[in-house]
């Protein structure tokens, strides 16, 4: 025990001292100067101004392997002037005249297309930033990062960009305006890299360099960009973005007359300072928003389902990342959930380099006498400590404005999460973790009202290991949040794991090794109520190809009724004991082909002593760069007593990705689903006639299988306009 004292400190310290360390990459810096001349944005490299420009070349390998220098060559200029900050790359093509892309559309999958992008710390903080790229047709690509390198592509804004090809290279030109992007004023200092990922010869590689176990985007590893002077203010920003829109719905189930309804909405955004923005939005539509992917639920507990809405996305980090991936004490989407949104402000960004705010409020409405109209209100606050670590609080209040105990008696009043977390990150990555802890206030409900959790990881290229631990208060309420667990009412968990890679010398595979992962939970009386363990080995070949083969140990004491088909066909009691064991597979191929595949499947034991087969396929192709065409399939087999014998899930559909060019997309996908008993059609037609801007049409039918009888039917037309003041 006395050790353990000893060592403890000894390891914090030396964690510590991780995070106060250099910033790995300061020695790569590129100096960035006024353009000399007006540009062009046309894929062409021969604008005078180019000329007078620094050049970032002799890029470094990431992956398959991080010890040597690109075989693809890439060329990087910038420049800029009082509006637009500019960027030339020209990438020179290993195997001349092939590129490999998926389609033409935006913000594509990164790893299934050539592409270039640029990572952008604004703030120099290894913490936050911007990305922006296209692949090797033009298709762009933006986003916002957060967290030390995640990239949301969800995030929108205004700027041009260019490209042409030939057959010995692909060039990228883009104009950047100082406008769409948020930063420091007075700062000489941006951190910067830049990312090329070549699939005709299975590499990716940056300037500055970048360990293969990080992903490119990683903001701890950037170089500098060196400004001449400090970058322009850009002024007076606001953005006014107004939409119309005309829906015309039909429930054909109920034989209700078809409704027309035009809407007309916008949102407004405001710079206040180049760092820190307001956001404003007035009777808000989301029509236009990809339809969520269905899926199989055969979990005791609720989906995910990410946030698409264009009003939560910029800096969602600061809100929507506080906790963890199951313990959220914010998560936006529900908010608007089956009724409309009347308007809301957002003010978000940075107030110095220390410290980011957040402020969110939004009013909905009711669409019914039962159901509150409710007011959402968030306030987060952040200060950077150390060099990439930092220190968070939040509060989320929900009130219903119009509460009556006689109409809305089964809502609460008000729910309230106030919360503090603290997010280790040290200077080269290597170790990160967070420690956190959210008390609720909901009336009725004072006591075992907190949640606590904590985790640390460390990461090398051939090692890594993690130790998670979770608590969470039987009356802990976050009305506003993601806490699927806390339906166990209360617990502990814990979830420890570990793995390791063999590199290895072989014209084919690059690495292997195991993994095992564990996840444990004892209810309030420390009584076992779940175990899992899972024990995996992986092989990692060159083309970007993986291959998992894995076993695991299930054990489930269930602590409320549950139906494991969730059909509704019977349930097994509170307090049932289940043991199964299982096996499966997971098979990825690499992007290079036109025809791609991947393929998974669990075999092995379920609940009450039952069985359960399941199989997962997803097949892909594409006609480069117009058309990209996958087919997925989800099937379980499930085994069990009476009542509920065999089982057949199926959720199946083709989906249809069609880019005519990089600004008219059409995208149709189908679902069939039978454990929701529901066929879904959707369409939709985006024309973005400039920049920002866009024309939307969108359709949607569900169908009942059994006779492809029309359940509803919908008609969106949306235009919306991007207009600067």
């Amino acid at each position: 025990m006395q050790r353990n004292f000893i060592l403890t400190p000894i390891i914090f310290c030396l964690i510590v001292f991780q995070s106060l360390a250099q910033k790995p990459n300061e020695n790569y810096q590129y100096h960035i100067h006024t353009a000399t001349s007006p540009l062009t944005i046309d894929g062409v490299a021969d604008d005078i101004a180019w000329s007078a420009t620094e050049t970032a070349k002799d890029f470094f390998m990431i992956t398959p392997m991080d010890t040597s220098f690109s075989r693809a060559q890439t060329d990087v200029k910038m420049c800029y002037d009082k509006n637009n900050l500019y960027i030339l790359v020209i990438n020179y093509k290993p195997i001349k005249g092939s590129i490999i892309v998926e389609s033409l559309k935006r913000d594509f999958a990164f790893g299934k297309n050539d592409n270039f992008l640029l990572f952008m710390d604004t703030f120099d903080d290894k913490t936050n930033g911007f990305s922006f790229g296209a692949n090797a047709a033009g298709a762009p690509w933006d986003g916002q990062q957060g967290d030390g390198g995640t990239v949301d592509l969800s995030w929108d804004n205004k700027w041009v960009s260019s490209v042409k090809n030939d057959d010995d290279k692909w060039v990228w030109e883009a104009a950047i305006p100082f406008k769409s992007i948020r930063y420091k004023p007075g700062i000489t200092r941006w951190g910067i890299n830049f990312s090329r990922q070549d699939l005709t010869i299975s590499e990716k590689s940056s300037w500055a360099p970048v360990p293969r176990q990080f992903p490119s985007a990683s903001l701890a590893y950037t170089g500098v960009l060196v400004w001449d002077v400090p970058p322009p203010n850009p002024g007076p920003n606001i953005s006014v973005i107004p939409y119309f829109a005309t829906r015309l719905t039909k429930d054909h189930q109920k034989d209700t007359p078809t409704k027309y309804k035009p809407t007309v909405g916008g949102d407004v955004k405001i710079g206040l300072t180049p760092s820190l923005n307001l956001d404003l939005t007035v009777n808000p539509d989301f029509s236009q928003v990809d339809v969520d992917v269905q899926q199989t639920n055969l979990d005791r507990f609720e989906l995910f389902f990410p946030e698409r809405r264009q009003f939560f996305l910029e800096n969602a980090d600061l809100f929507a990342n506080f906790g963890y991936a199951t313990i959220r004490p914010f998560f936006s989407r529900r908010i608007g959930l089956g009724v409309p949104i009347q308007f809301g402000a957002r003010m978000s960004g940075k107030i110095n380099k220390n410290w980011r705010i957040g402020v969110l409020d939004v009013q909905t409405g009711s669409p019914d006498s039962l159901t509150p109209r409710n007011n959402y209100a968030v306030f987060a606050l952040q200060r950077q400590l150390l060099a990439r670590s930092n220190v968070r609080f939040i509060f989320v209040n929900k009130d219903a404005t119009n509460y009556s105990l006689d109409r809305h008696g089964s809502a609460n009043r008000y729910n309230r999460n106030i919360g503090a977390e603290f997010n280790l990150a040290s200077s080269k990555n290597l170790w990160t973790g967070k420690v956190m802890f959210l008390k609720s206030f909901t009336p009725g409900k004072s006591s075992d009202d907190f949640t606590h959790a904590a985790d640390l990881k460390f990461t090398k290229a051939n090692f890594s290991w993690q130790w998670q631990h979770e608590y969470v208060g039987k009356n802990y309420n976050a009305e506003v949040g993601y806490v699927p667990n806390a339906v166990r009412l209360g617990y502990y968990k814990i979830s420890p794991n570990v793995a390791y890679l063999f590199f290895v010398k072989s014209p084919k595979i690059i690495s292997h090794g195991p993994k095992l992962i564990s996840n444990v939970y004892w209810d309030k009386k420390f009584d076992l109520s779940d175990r899992e363990f899972i024990l995996s080995y992986n092989l990692n070949f060159i083309n970007r190809a993986t291959v998992a083969v894995w076993g695991s140990s299930n054990y489930v004491r269930l602590l409320r009724p549950f139906d494991p088909t969730n059909l509704g066909v019977g349930t097994l009691p509170t307090g049932s004991e289940h043991n199964w064991k299982a096996a499966g597979f997971d098979i990825v191929s690499g992007p290079q082909n036109r025809l791609t595949y991947a393929a998974s499947g669990i075999f092995g034991g379920y609940y009450q002593n039952g069985h359960r087969n399941n199989l997962r396929a997803e097949l892909g192709y594409r006609v480069q760069p117009y058309v990209a065409i996958t087919m997925a399939g989800n099937y379980n087999d499930i085994r069990l007593p009476e009542p509920w014998k065999r089982t057949q899930l199926w959720l199946v559909g083709p989906r249809v990705d069609v880019t005519f060019t990089n600004s008219l997309f059409f995208t149709t996908f189908m679902q069939y689903n039978n454990q929701a008993d529901n066929i879904n059609l959707n369409a939709r037609l985006q024309w973005r006639y400039k920049p920002a801007s866009d024309l939307f049409i969108v359709y949607t039918d569900n169908y009942l299988p059994e006779n492809f009888r029309v359940k509803n039917r919908a008609i969106v037309l949306k235009f919306t306009y991007w207009w600067n003041l």
